[in-house]
């Protein structure tokens, strides 16, 4: 997240949607760094639960709910921003899911995702590799390249494309990530497997960023 919003222009007082932001760590940073007004959204995890991990940082300015990202209770042109960090992946690749997110941002209004990535079109590479099969299998399809998200934002005309890079220190980041998640549950997770079979080869996240036309 702290990538992603480098890409951005955010400024307090903003209201900014974080979709699929899980037990709120990304919405109490946004919350903390940027003094942005922060709604955190996600299928999976409690509200009430994610309100208790970021109400622990000591922080505030974040309204916790459950929601689907195709069923979002907002009015159009509510968010300044909005921002997703690994979760895009799930929904974000249908053709017509741009057109839909975006009708809850202002006129230039900010569009930030963080999403896993291969550095190759599994369509270029006719094949998953082996080590990524075997952990996420056909899932795989939706890590897409950099120049694939740009073209799919770009070509709808909806937003102008600020960013579409990877995040060169991507697949460093997730092994750490995995390594810590690894050690807090006491086993070795199978995305370390994954991970260390690919030495970056293959593997990192995509940094995506746009603005609506209209501003």
């Amino acid at each position: 997240m702290e990538e992603l919003a480098g890409e951005l222009e955010l400024r307090p007082g903003m209201r900014v949607l974080d979709l699929g932001s899980g037990k709120g760590a990304t919405s109490a940073f946004l919350a903390k760094e940027y003094g942005v007004r922060v709604w955190a959204a996600d299928l999976w995890i409690d509200p009430t639960t994610a309100a208790e991990h970021i109400a622990v940082q000591g922080v505030e300015g974040v309204t916790t709910l459950k929601a689907e990202a195709h069923a979002l209770p907002f009015a159009q042109g509510y968010f300044d921003a909005i921002v997703c960090v690994d979760a895009w992946e799930y929904f974000g690749t249908a053709d017509n899911y741009l057109a839909y997110i975006t009708k809850f941002l202002v006129p230039g209004g900010q569009l930030g995702v963080a999403t896993p990535a291969l550095r190759q079109e599994v369509r270029e590479l006719g094949f998953i590799p082996e080590h990524i099969k075997k952990l996420v299998g056909w899932e795989a399809l939706a890590w897409h390249t950099a120049d694939w998200w740009r073209f799919q934002w770009e070509i709808t005309e909806l937003v102008e494309v600020t960013a579409a890079r990877f995040q060169e220190s991507g697949w460093a980041d997730w092994v750490a990530w995995s390594e810590a998640i690894s050690a807090y549950r006491g086993e070795r997770g199978g995305a370390l497997d994954m991970l260390e079979a690919d030495q970056g080869e293959y593997l990192t996240f995509a940094i995506l960023a746009a603005r609506t036309v209209g501003a």
